[in-house]
């Protein structure tokens, strides 16, 4: 008996595991880097970074950084000094991955907080508090 490689949601693949893998060691390596202080910015350094999620291309070519600074404030300037940086970012995660080739990396405000946030308000509305009560 053979496998299909279709998932149950009709077809739509997600991420492979090396994917995943090579995505989360260049999240852990960035947020190794933003903690030891390595990356040498005014901004980055008056600002306390998270890096919840890495998202990689199929080809390992392209990651994406999702990127928020404690607070939620300042994200525009974290981003763009990030981007000044991403050459001597790339050439460390290039020594430490030891890939190939080294991905080329894209900083991006991370919206997640945002979402759960909005999400959170709609379940506590009155109007969905009233849905769930005539059940």
């Amino acid at each position: 008996m053979t496998r299909s490689k279709k998932s149950s949601a009709g077809g739509a693949k997600g991420p492979s595991q090396r994917m995943l893998r090579v995505g989360e060691l260049i999240r852990h390596k960035i947020a190794e880097m933003l903690v030891r202080g390595d990356i040498h910015d005014d901004v980055i350094a008056s600002h306390t970074i998270t890096i919840p999620e890495v998202r990689i291309s199929p080809d390992l070519k392209l990651a994406t950084v999702y990127v928020m600074p404690l607070g939620g404030n300042d994200v525009k300037p974290v981003i763009e000094a990030l981007t000044r940086n991403k050459k001597y970012i790339r050439a460390e995660v290039a020594h430490t991955l030891n890939l190939r080739y080294a991905p080329d990396l894209r900083f991006r405000e991370d919206e997640t907080f945002e979402e759960a946030t909005r999400i959170d308000r709609l379940l506590d509305s009155e109007r969905v508090r009233r849905d769930v009560e005539k059940k």
